[in-house]
């Protein structure tokens, strides 16, 4: 007689809620199907970015508890695309018995930048001079010139103002009145560029930092990143992630951290920004490394043991797509010339609609040449941003 077989179990994997629908949890979405985990979305709007690729979803908004309640009804776990979330409604979800992560108080120190340089100063993690201040006399005190932020609320460049005299200061002080924010003056800080560390970290403490990459900023807004970071001193490189493991430990972060750093022109690292949920200079991974941000960020928050976070080729470059000053016809229609032109590109289109400045999309290339790299990513989306002259920088 033949052995008998045990029956299968006809459980699914408990089901991840994702607050937010942009294209952050869009690319949740990807390595979720990989692993058979369901994902149930928050979504702003419909038809927004992750609601075009995830069915279980509810619209509605994120400020609203019982919105909130609803959407993780069912849910073991839940996680962000954006840091927005009112802290009290992080608390009230972690009372109802959901696994947040990351965790309120964590998802604080990247939600108040107030409440992060306090955090970090005290930790001895090395940071520009900065201050809180509520007058343009303050300011002046503090000394020209300098950087204004309101400590909530900010993103891509929105929220921050460089200043070099109290007339400047006008439409920092009006924002943060309408808003009621307050505002963080920091050092303007002398820097030969900007550098970004991701860690993966899950709530049994196992950790994983990503080779540190150099990013390149616009208006605010990223624009180009290079992983790794060229000519980075091994020194320097292990600073930047073990900054980035003790902040992650230290807070309690779980899911991606992204730390923002400037490699000053006398050889130091400053912490500029933390984000606690995937980042766009991480979005190298998904084709430069053994496991991308995105499936980390769910191993970890479901506390699975975290994948490598080693880089696949050499180098690997990555270019955003931002909406064009025209904005005619389709993103779509230019996949034929830049797949036809490199079939080892990479593309991801966010199924957005086009806007000037927007997000939409971005390429990734990689390879043994950076030189290469860099100019087969930077055509790539320049076509696609109708900027076909502009195949260099």
């Amino acid at each position: 007689m033949a052995d008998s077989i045990a029956p299968r179990s006809s459980h699914r994997a408990p089901t991840l809620a994702v607050i937010g629908g942009g294209q952050l949890a869009r690319m949740m979405a990807q390595p979720a199907i990989a692993m058979g985990l369901p994902l149930r979305l928050l979504a702003e709007a419909e038809g927004v970015s992750a609601a075009q690729v995830i069915p279980d979803q509810l619209v509605g908004d994120y400020r609203d508890l019982p919105t909130l309640l609803k959407v993780v009804d069912g849910c073991s776990t839940v996680t962000f695309d954006h840091e927005h979330v009112p802290t009290e409604h992080l608390h009230a979800l972690s009372s109802a018995g959901v696994n947040v992560h990351p965790g309120p108080e964590a998802l604080v120190h990247a939600q108040d930048k107030g409440v992060m340089r306090e955090r970090l100063t005290a930790l001895g993690v090395p940071c520009p001079r900065h201050a809180l201040v509520s007058t343009p006399e303050e300011v002046e005190s503090f000394g020209f010139p300098a950087v204004l932020k309101t400590t909530r609320g900010g993103y891509d460049g929105k929220g921050v103002w460089v200043v070099r005299s109290a007339e400047d200061c006008a439409d920092a002080f009006s924002t943060a009145a309408e808003s009621d924010v307050r505002i963080l003056a920091e050092e303007l800080v002398d820097f030969r560029r900007e550098l970004s560390v991701l860690v993966a970290r899950s709530p049994s403490g196992q950790a994983a930092a990503y080779p540190v990459v150099a990013s390149t900023q616009r208006d605010g807004i990223c624009h180009e990143v290079v992983a790794p970071a060229p000519d980075l001193s091994p020194e320097l490189a292990a600073q930047a992630q073990q900054i980035g493991l003790r902040v992650a430990g230290e807070l309690g972060v779980t899911g991606i951290l992204a730390v923002e750093l400037f490699e000053t022109t006398d050889g130091r690292v400053l912490v500029n920004e933390l984000a606690m949920r995937p980042h766009n200079t991480g979005h190298w991974t998904q084709d430069g490394a053994v496991t991308s941000q995105f499936e980390n960020h769910l191993r970890a928050v479901m506390d699975l043991p975290l994948g490598s976070p080693s880089p696949r080729a050499r180098w690997t470059v990555m270019v955003n797509i931002l909406g064009g000053d025209s904005d005619t016809g389709h993103l779509y229609d230019g996949l034929p010339h830049a797949l036809a032109r490199d079939p080892h590109l990479r593309v991801h289109l966010y199924g957005k609609d086009l806007r000037p400045g927007r997000k939409v999309g971005h390429v990734n290339a990689y390879g043994d040449d950076l030189d290469d790299c860099l100019e087969r990513a930077r055509h790539a989306a320049a076509w696609f941003r109708g900027d076909l002259g502009e195949t260099s920088e």
